[in-house]
């Protein structure tokens, strides 16, 4: 495998990595249909970037119709939460909304684990509620990342959730519920994910699921540096910010080098 680096990549590989997060409370639809504007506008369809599988707006339920017109025919794909954001929701409301989410137009669905009932030992009852979500998601055609919670994503040990060994076994009832992605977190911690939290979902799970960074990738050091640890998606507020710095070094190193061309897209 050739060394991640801003030489070896090319522009869609980085920006088909980024759900372009759309969560906060206080979005206004506006403001929502700029966001959808700027993840469209970062991925030029061109006849060959057009058959790929962009990342996608990951939007409040509320404003998954909103997205789902915005893009219609575009490459950048609508996502959405279920059970945001603290995971506690019945199972049965978890999938009214998966449900409700994909009739809109939601093609990936980010829920979050029930950290209460993990902690608590109950893992029959967290896969369970992990694959009632995944059928449903399934017949409907649309991915599912598990999110951890917050537990990847504390300022410091003792405010930590699980223990090494139920985080590892939060990852692997996901993999065993059938679900595409397991995630750090809902993005809203004050600490980002980090490298040994990515690591350690990697190692948890098999290369049949993928795993998500969410919270603390604003820069595009950042996102190389998930990346070479096996991270597949990142969740990004910065993603205009990520794309732009892109550019510019890539485009540095062509004119430094005199190699490459620029790639579609770019």
């Amino acid at each position: 495998m050739p060394e991640i680096t801003v030489e070896t990549l090319s522009y869609e590989q980085v920006a088909q990595m980024i759900d372009h997060s759309l969560l906060r409370p206080e979005l206004t639809p506006a403001e929502v249909l700029a966001g959808c504007e700027l993840a469209e506008r970062y991925r030029v369809a061109t006849p060959r970037s057009a058959r790929r599988k962009y990342a996608s707006v990951c939007v409040k339920p509320c404003d998954v119709e909103l997205a789902a017109k915005a893009l219609r025919g575009s490459s950048v794909k609508v996502g959405t939460v279920v059970g945001f954001p603290h995971g506690s929701s019945a199972t049965a409301t978890k999938v009214f909304e998966a449900k409700l989410a994909m009739e809109q137009g939601a093609v990936e669905l980010d829920m979050v684990i029930n950290i209460g009932r993990l902690r608590g030992g109950e893992a029959e009852y967290v896969l369970g509620d992990i694959q009632a979500v995944v059928e449903v998601a399934k017949r409907g055609g649309a991915l599912v990342k598990v999110i951890l919670k917050d537990v990847f994503a504390t300022q410091s040990n003792e405010n930590a959730y699980l223990s090494e060994e139920q985080k590892v076994l939060g990852c692997q009832l996901s993999e065993q519920a059938g679900a595409d992605f397991v995630k750090t977190s809902t993005g809203f911690a004050p600490s980002g994910a980090t490298l040994e939290d990515l690591k350690l979902m990697r190692e948890a799970v098999s290369p049949q699921v993928q795993v998500k960074a969410a919270g603390g990738v604003r820069t595009l050091d950042a996102l190389l540096e998930v990346m070479r640890v096996g991270t597949t998606r990142v969740g990004a507020t910065a993603t205009a910010a990520i794309l732009e710095e892109f550019k510019a070094r890539k485009a540095g190193w062509v004119r430094a080098t005199g190699e490459g061309g620029l790639e579609s897209g770019y």
